[in-house]
């Protein structure tokens, strides 16, 4: 199995909880070292609402993934490494905080 190269936080909203996802994503942008992504108002890819993405390198994970677990209000944000492999980065190897939702893996390789 190989090591992550890095990670995504993918921060889940609607249109009532755009602007504290907004507010998250920002936070987290601006207290560490990572890329905050397009906030997407439709599901995009696998994912299963609106929604945007934080990328950050393995050596954040341990600041990082406190800091959204204790700031996400609410907020379901779906984590997993990238290590090339799709699908199990997407199902085996998925962190969840707050509700699961079903993934759409249907197009991928």
């Amino acid at each position: 199995m190989a090591d992550p190269t890095g990670y995504h936080a993918h921060i889940y909203f609607d249109e009532k909880t755009i602007e504290q996802a907004e507010k998250l994503a920002a936070g987290a942008g601006s207290f560490f070292d990572l890329t905050v992504g397009r906030v997407h108002r439709k599901p995009v890819g696998p994912h299963p609402m609106w929604s945007c993405q934080l990328a950050f390198k393995p050596e954040a994970f341990g600041k990082v993934i406190p800091w959204l677990s204790m700031n996400r209000n609410g907020l379901t944000i779906f984590i997993h490494g990238d290590t090339g492999n799709f699908i199990r980065d997407h199902t085996d190897h998925a962190i969840w905080m707050g509700s699961m939702m079903e993934l759409n893996l249907s197009d991928t390789e």
